[in-house]
């Protein structure tokens, strides 16, 4: 049998702000009532992401620090129309999140963005170009 990947986790520094940043992109995270330190989300389909803070997920990752340089995995989000990348992009840098690429038509027919999350994990906002 193969395994399935059904769940990612993500380890970050402030659970406040990073439950009120994935809020803004539709994701509602539920704190777990044995530990305010982790938190889920299930989402369409079957998927579940976690977020564990620092002090919750290091005593299981002996020798873990937090990653320097870019963003080595980004989270994606797919929007109905290019407007609403070019939307939610700007929404979220007003409220003071760090811009990472700004909205572009890229070559493979697609509105694309990239943001970071509080911890400066890459988010990519996507929407199909409409047909020329």
């Amino acid at each position: 049998m193969n395994p399935r990947l059904n769940t990612i986790a993500m380890i970050v520094s402030d659970m406040d702000a990073s439950m009120a940043f994935y809020a803004r992109l539709g994701l509602e995270f539920t704190i777990d009532p044995r530990s305010p330190e982790h938190a889920g989300c299930d989402l369409p389909g079957g998927p579940h992401v976690m977020l564990d803070t620092e002090k919750f997920r290091t005593p299981f990752l002996p020798g873990w620090s937090a990653p320097g340089g870019g963003p080595r995995t980004l989270l994606c989000f797919e929007f109905d129309t290019p407007a609403g990348v070019d939307a939610k992009y700007a929404e979220l840098v007003a409220a003071g999140h760090r811009g990472i690429a700004e909205p572009f038509d890229a070559f493979w027919g697609m509105r694309y963005a990239t943001v970071a999350d509080p911890d400066g994990s890459g988010v990519d906002l996507y929407a199909a170009l409409p047909a020329r």
